[in-house]
């Protein structure tokens, strides 16, 4: 009889087994969630308590990235005449 890995949610505290939820590696660190609202309700307060000037550079640095693949995607989108 095979036993898969198990996981328990950092948040909620449920059990679930491997292939479901939602499953990080950082450095030493496995980070487990059940769901996609427990990882919203970590990284909020992650970021809630995390020093404004420390992250700052970080989330514009990130917010440019996804804007510049949002218009990548909408230039490939775009009419071709």
């Amino acid at each position: 009889m095979l036993v898969s890995a198990r996981y328990r949610c950092v948040v909620c505290g449920r059990v679930f087994p491997k292939g479901q939820g939602i499953v990080l590696s950082y450095g030493d660190l496995t980070l487990s969630f059940h769901s996609s609202r427990c990882v919203s309700r970590f990284f909020k307060s992650l970021v809630e308590r995390v020093p404004r000037e420390e992250l700052k550079g970080y989330v514009k640095k990130i917010m440019e990235e996804y804007e510049e693949a949002l218009s990548q995607r909408e230039k490939a989108r775009a009419k071709k005449i």
